[in-house]
């Protein structure tokens, strides 16, 4: 425990907290220090029992351990927080998520938890009355894998309830969509429309299109959707930041951002309307903004943008994800190709000059595969690149001869427990039962040397912490149900799971010599929960709630 006073001795010239002399008492012109105690503490170190207490002082981390040393080290005022027996762990980072979906989840429609295709079409025909006639209906969230009608739905469903206006109701993972006919016909798509390229037009057995379109079929009907305001887009921004720091969450990689959309969050930031830290990683269009003027961080640091987000494949329930072997449920397809050898081979380059990161939406075996063939060739054509790690995005579907293959190029997999728990009661009819043994690998990949950059998808799904980290834990539904296809085997560790939420998103982000521990030196981002979830029992940690959240050791959340 002697470590504690050396720590905070080596950090006073770093922070000035009046302990130049080790009797110095603290003084009125001295920044506060702010004692964290009354709970177990959760360091996130290797090896290293539960502490105490946590001090810290002007956002940064000066000691951790028993809670008499913490306290004696202090100096003579600190302020004290009692967690009153919550448990803090180091901030939990939701490794994939998207920060304006999120917020325009809780501004728009929101389609989560509907239950058939029938409760669809009620929330429908009472919605569109608030519309005007010619006007779009936009909704997302819906899902239709556990619907009692066994499929999704169709123009055929809308009609009779849209009372002329355009409907477009997205499917929640973002690769599907429904549209109905007053949609179709305003966006010039007719039976004899041809797919474009990366994308589907589904059409029924007599080739009339069914209203649901896939992956880049989408954009078809994009100019029907009232592009938001900039005042529309920070609300958005705001209300997501609020969202995500009531769950837990002191920071979040926020996927496939408009470039345009930086200078705002960091605004936002900077005057204390989004609250948390956001890694962004810019869509296609933002790699020139990246070469021109380089990776970038707000004044405050929270909002860092050094990524880009690329796709090669659509998604698994949908049928988009791209497959070395058909759909065993629709054996007519393989999934879908949303980007070309050619095209990933020039963007990598460029990234790599640009000091770009690269992620890759990849779920499919075959995207998987593919997507490493061509990093594995970026590499080697750029032998001097330095240190990369480029990410794959999902990284669902494996071929099992692949799992390794990410450890050996030190590329990384960011997943998301929680579509293992949603998708596994789908995926067996979607691969067959022998494709299962490289679906959600995550003990195997672990195994092999990788971390895991552990996230949401939200608002694919809800976005809960606690919810992620059960997932990955007790590899079972919200219900507890598991069966053999689950492949209970490829659940993780708690100590793991703790890593996949905290120091592998900082690693995954260039930031672990901040992020990710609790650590003299390192900045104060803390996540408190009500309950120990590092010991109690598996479907308990359901039951726990976020108590506190503390980013640059301010509190941005606190529970009544």
């Amino acid at each position: 425990m002697q470590r504690i006073f050396t720590l905070i001795s080596a950090l006073c010239a770093l922070f000035v907290v009046g302990c130049a002399r080790e009797e110095a008492p603290l003084t009125a012109a001295t920044p506060i220090v702010t004692v964290f105690t009354g709970g177990q503490v959760y360091t996130g170190v290797d090896d290293a029992a539960p502490a105490e207490a946590v001090a810290i002082s002007q956002g940064a981390i000066l000691a951790v351990g028993s809670h008499e040393l913490v306290i004696a080290g202090a100096g003579d005022n600190p302020e004290i927080i009692d967690l009153d027996g919550a448990a803090l762990y180091p901030g939990f980072t939701d490794a994939h998520a998207h920060l304006l979906g999120i917020g325009f989840r809780e501004l728009t429609l929101n389609l989560e938890g509907v239950s058939s295709v029938a409760a669809l079409v009620e929330i429908i025909a009472e919605k569109a009355l608030d519309v005007g006639e010619g006007e779009t209906l936009y909704g997302r969230g819906w899902i239709e894998t556990g619907w009692p009608e066994g499929r999704m739905p169709t123009r055929d469903d809308l009609d009779p309830v849209s009372a002329g206006r355009i409907v477009i109701l997205s499917r929640a993972d973002g690769h599907a969509l429904v549209a109905n006919s007053a949609a179709l016909d305003a966006a010039g798509i007719d039976d004899a429309t041809p797919d474009p390229e990366g994308g589907k037009i589904e059409r029924d057995a007599s080739g009339r299109a069914t209203g649901i379109l896939i992956d880049h079929a989408m954009f078809l009907v994009n100019g029907l959707i009232d592009e938001a305001s900039d005042e529309t887009k920070r609300e958005a921004y705001a209300k997501a930041s609020d969202v995500y720091a009531a769950y837990g969450w002191t920071g979040m990689h926020n996927m496939w951002v408009e470039p345009q959309n930086v200078s705002m969050m960091e605004e936002l930031s900077a005057n204390g309307a989004l609250n948390i830290r956001v890694y962004n990683a810019l869509n296609e269009d933002g790699l020139a903004a990246l070469e021109k003027d380089g990776p970038r961080a707000s004044q405050n640091g929270r909002i860092l943008t050094r990524a880009i987000k690329l796709f090669i494949d659509g998604a698994l329930g949908s049928r988009g994800a791209a497959l070395l072997e058909p759909y065993s449920d629709r054996p007519d397809t393989d999934g879908l190709m949303l980007m070309e050898k050619a095209k990933a081979e020039s963007l990598f380059d460029r990234a790599i000059a640009a000091g770009a990161q690269v992620h890759t939406h990849a779920i499919g075996d075959r995207g998987n595969k593919l997507i490493l063939d061509w990093y594995e060739e970026a590499f080697q054509r750029n032998l001097d690149a330095g240190d990369l790690r480029w990410r794959v995005e999902h990284a669902q579907i494996l071929d099992t001869d692949d799992i390794p293959r990410f450890a050996e190029l030190g590329v990384i997999p960011s997943m998301q427990p929680s579509h293992a728990i949603g998708d596994l009661f789908f995926a067996p009819d979607r691969l067959g039962t022998n494709r299962l043994d490289g679906a959600y690998p995550w003990r195997s990949l672990i195994d092999a040397g990788s971390i895991i950059a552990g996230g949401s998808d939200a608002p694919v799904e809800r976005g809960d912490p606690l919810i992620e980290f059960y997932a990955a834990v007790a590899r079972r539904g919200l219900d507890g149900y598991q069966d053999e296809n689950w492949r209970p085997e490829q659940a993780v560790s708690r100590e793991e799971a703790l890593k996949m939420f905290t120091i592998w998103p900082a690693y995954a982000s260039f930031q672990e010599g901040l992020l990710g521990t609790i650590e003299p030196g390192k900045r104060a981002d803390f996540t408190v929960f009500s309950k120990d979830i590092m010991t109690i029992p598996e479907q308990e940690i359901l039951t726990a709630k976020p108590v506190m959240t503390v980013v640059d050791g301010e509190i941005v959340f606190r529970a009544e």
